[in-house]
C-alpha cells in the first residue's frame, strides 16, 4: 500500500558535505511539523556522508545524481520525485529551528496567495549575525543577500525581491512550471534568477522572519574561491540578460557598467580578477543561448516594469550597506 503524499518535500542537495550534513538532518528530526519527507540529492561526493545518513535513517530517500551535476540541477532532479505539495529547499550547511517548518506553513495559510517563502538566515559562525533576510536585486543588477552581517534585530514579515536557495519554501507546482532553476547556472545567483522569473509573471516571495535557520554559507567551496567568483561573475550577467525588461535595460546597463568597474577594482586589490575576469568572459561567450531563452521568458511578461522596479533596491547606499529590502504587504 502506497503511503500517502506529505504536504512537504524537503530537499537537500550535498557535496562533499560530510562536516555539516549530519548536524542538517538532525535538526529536522526535530522539527515540531512532522508531515514532511526528505530527499538527499548525492553529487558523487567523496566523503560517503550522505549514504551513510541514508543507512541510519531509512525514511531518507536517497537520489545518486551519478555526478557533481551543480546546485540547481540537482534540486530540479528531486522536484521531480518528490510527492510534497511544498518543496522546502535547504542547504546541508543550515540548521533549522525546531519550529522552522511550522512556521512555513503557518505562513502559507496566512498568505494563501503566496507561493514562494524566504527565510531568516542566522550566521550559524557568527553569533548575534544575520546571514541573510531575503534576497535582494539592486537597480544596478547586483544581487545579494539583505542583512548580510548585520546585527540580528526583529524583523518585519514581508516581501523580498527572492528567496535564497539555502531555505526556500515553495509550491511543487510553481517550482516545476517555472522549470526548476536554470540548470545551466550551476550553481550561484540560480536563486535570484528564479525569484526574477517569479516576479516577471506576477509571483511574489515573502520573508517570514520567524522561519528561522542558522546557515554557515560556502562551507564547501569558500565564499571568495575561484570557483565562487568565477561563477558569481558569469551568472550574474545571464541573470540581467534573460531577465530584465526592456523598459529597464537602458537604466540597469548605464548603472551596471561603473558598478561592474568598481567590483573588478576591488577585487584586483584583492588578487581575485582573474577567476571574475574568466566568469565575465565566458558570460559573455554564452550569451547567445542566454539571448534565446529571454525571448521566451519576455514574452510571458505579465508584470509591468514599475511593479519589477518598486521590488528592486534603488539607492546605492542600500548595497553599500548590504541592508534588508522587505516591503509591506496588504
Amino acid at each position: 500500500m502506497t503511503a500517502p503524499a506529505p504536504l512537504i518535500s524537503v530537499v537537500i542537495v550535498a557535496f562533499e558535505s560530510a562536516a555539516t550534513l549530519s548536524r542538517c538532518l538532525a535538526a529536522l528530526r526535530a522539527q515540531t511539523f512532522g508531515d514532511f519527507e526528505v530527499l538527499l540529492v548525492d553529487n558523487a561526493s567523496s566523503d560517503g556522508a550522505a549514504q551513510a545518513a541514508a543507512k541510519a535513517d531509512p525514511a531518507i530517500r536517497l537520489i545518486e545524481a551519478g555526478g557533481n551535476i551543480g546546485f540547481a540541477a540537482g534540486n530540479n532532479l528531486a522536484a521531480g520525485q518528490a510527492r510534497g505539495q511544498w518543496l522546502a529547499l535547504l542547504n546541508p550547511d543550515a540548521y533549522a529551528d525546531p519550529d522552522w517548518l511550522e512556521q512555513l506553513i503557518a505562513a502559507t495559510q496566512r498568505w494563501p496567495q503566496i507561493r514562494s517563502f524566504a527565510c531568516l538566515q542566522k550566521a550559524a559562525d557568527r553569533p548575534g549575525k544575520v546571514d541573510g533576510a531575503g534576497d535582494v536585486l539592486t537597480l544596478a543588477g547586483i544581487p545579494y543577500r539583505g542583512a548580510y552581517g548585520h546585527d540580528l534585530v526583529p524583523l518585519p514579515e514581508g516581501e523580498v525581491f527572492s528567496a535564497c536557495g539555502a531555505a526556500h519554501l515553495i509550491a511543487r507546482d510553481l517550482f516545476l512550471q517555472m522549470g526548476g532553476f536554470d540548470e545551466r547556472f550551476f550553481c550561484y545567483c540560480e536563486d535570484v534568477d528564479l525569484g526574477y522569473r517569479l516576479r516577471l509573471i506576477g509571483e511574489a516571495t515573502l520573508f517570514v522572519p520567524k522561519a528561522v535557520v542558522s546557515h554557515v554559507g560556502s562551507a564547501v567551496l569558500g565564499a571568495r574561491s575561484d570557483f565562487a567568483l568565477y561563477h558569481g561573475a558569469k551568472n550574474r550577467l545571464w541573470l540581467l540578460i534573460k531577465n530584465t525588461p526592456w523598459p529597464l535595460v537602458p537604466v540597469v546597463a548605464l548603472l551596471h557598467l561603473p558598478v561592474l568597474a568598481l567590483l573588478l577594482v576591488m577585487h584586483t586589490v584583492r588578487g581575485e580578477a582573474r577567476p571574475v575576469l574568466r566568469g565575465l568572459v565566458a558570460g559573455f561567450a554564452g550569451m547567445g543561448p542566454m539571448l534565446v531563452s529571454r525571448r521566451s521568458i519576455q514574452a510571458s511578461r505579465t508584470a509591468f516594469a514599475w511593479t519589477l522596479l518598486k521590488a528592486m533596491a534603488i539607492s546605492p547606499m542600500t548595497l553599500a550597506r548590504r541592508s534588508a529590502v522587505i516591503r509591506p504587504r496588504s
